[in-house]
């Protein structure tokens, strides 16, 4: 029978997840904290379940959740060796499971645990992130919620990071939150219903503030011949560059597209400020990898012709893999993983459309949803403010860390036919 607490805690997981507005797919966790009868000792036990590594919140069910000894986890802050070597701990989180412990406890599972509340959520909603990735982020913070939600500067993931925030919530009894530099929001409540309402509180003031208080041309005027084509046209026009584009995308390894010709998409590289920010690149740590750091554009007008258009594309492709490599070169050191491939998973085409890439459908798609996540962002803080995501040695902390490198390498390998695709033709009795 499921812990009443850990009940609760998967229904505001999926209700928080079931609203794009509120995180992106697969972002954030959530946590709750109760007490069992320890099988072993027949004394109450507090335990702590928290949505384990990957996973959805909008899916969450109770196999999602990691589970562990609130008291040892705890106690890690007295062996915590320091913040140079603060990714020992993940490790030692499987010290302090419960039982069989159920899903692996992932790198935020030291936000959940130290903070002292008993429910916690971590999310990555547009609004919460135009916030955090603003030029003056902690001044709007405060102008934006008062006393309520507390600014963080930016600070990868971590146990350091889980410290930091349980040091802000014990010296601001009146706050019911914070917004984390340059990635998202940590909301907190006594109950699963207080959590849930200050998560969403802080979301929707956000998304208040930035639509009463936005300039109205947050991403600069219209850019002269770069409206979006009529819809035939694009679809037209994407279909004959889509072959050149996979082919880009799929230098290192064969990749499967999926594209898009939204709204959000087409008006943001119609307008004159896209180049710039789209060069600034994502912030969300969940956004990059997912999109790599920045994505590919196409700095023709879509009045040019497809034989112009793939010339360019092609000519792009190899200065972004040229980019790609020094990014890498800068910031890699001595133990850092091998390069994972240069080639871009987001390839942008002014009165187009926007193509993502991935291991398969569903990643491909997921890609290009990010990619929207992040426009959605600079939208919110180039409308108050000006868009300053984290820099790019932290972006490559990120990218390259061993955390991240062993999660890749714990997924299965791909099947030998994976991203291949078969074109059939003819009827059925000539096969």
């Amino acid at each position: 029978m499921t812990n009443p607490a850990a009940a609760d805690l998967i229904a505001r997981s999926n209700r928080l997840g079931a609203d794009p507005k509120n995180t992106n797919y697969a972002g954030g966790n959530t946590s709750a904290k109760g007490t069992e009868t320890d099988p072993v000792t027949g004394e109450p036990v507090e335990l702590l379940w928290v949505k384990g590594s990957g996973g959805d919140l909008g899916t969450l069910k109770e196999s999602g959740l990691a589970v562990l000894r609130l008291d040892r986890m705890r106690a890690l802050v007295d062996v915590y060796p320091g913040i140079d070597r603060e990714d020992e701990m993940v490790a030692a989180f499987d010290y302090c499971l419960h039982g069989k412990g159920g899903a692996a406890p992932s790198i935020d599972t030291a936000m959940h645990g130290l903070v002292d509340a008993a429910h916690v959520d971590h999310l990555h909603p547009d609004s919460g992130i135009a916030i955090a990735t603003a030029a003056d982020g902690e001044a709007l913070t405060a102008k934006i919620f008062g006393d309520k939600v507390v600014w963080v500067p930016w600070r990868r993931p971590g146990f350091q990071l889980g410290l930091d925030i349980a040091e802000i919530k014990a010296k601001n009894p009146q706050a019911i939150g914070c917004i984390l530099g340059g990635h998202g929001i940590t909301a907190w409540g006594d109950t699963s219903e207080a959590a849930e309402k200050s998560s969403l509180w802080i979301i929707d003031t956000a998304a208040a503030y930035i639509a009463e208080n936005s300039r109205p041309e947050p991403f600069g005027p219209a850019l002269d011949g770069y409206a979006a084509l009529p819809a035939d046209e694009r679809r037209a026009r994407a279909a004959a560059l889509a072959p050149t584009i996979r082919g880009i995308a799929s230098a290192d390894r064969p990749m499967v597209g999926h594209f898009t010709d939204a709204d959000v998409v087409l008006d943001f590289l119609a307008s004159s400020e896209h180049p710039r920010l789209a060069a600034l690149g994502t912030s969300c740590p969940d956004h990059f990898l997912r999109t790599k750091v920045k994505p590919l554009v196409l700095d023709l007008p879509p009045s040019a012709s497809v034989e112009e258009s793939i010339a360019r594309l092609q000519e792009l492709a190899v200065a972004y893999r040229e980019d790609y490599q020094g990014y890498y070169d800068r910031n890699a050191v001595a133990d850092s993983p091998a390069i994972r491939g240069k080639d871009p998973l987001i390839v942008l085409v002014p009165g187009v459309g926007m193509f993502s890439f991935g291991k398969d459908k569903q990643t491909a798609r997921v890609a290009g949803e990010f990619y929207v996540n992040a426009i959605n962002v600079m939208r919110g803080a180039e409308g108050l403010s000006t868009y300053a995501p984290i820099d790019e040695a932290e972006k490559f902390r990120i990218e390259y860390w061993s955390l991240e490198e062993a999660k890749l390498q714990r997924m299965p390998k791909p099947k030998p036919l994976a991203t291949r695709v078969a074109f059939v033709t003819g009827a059925a009795s000539g096969i």
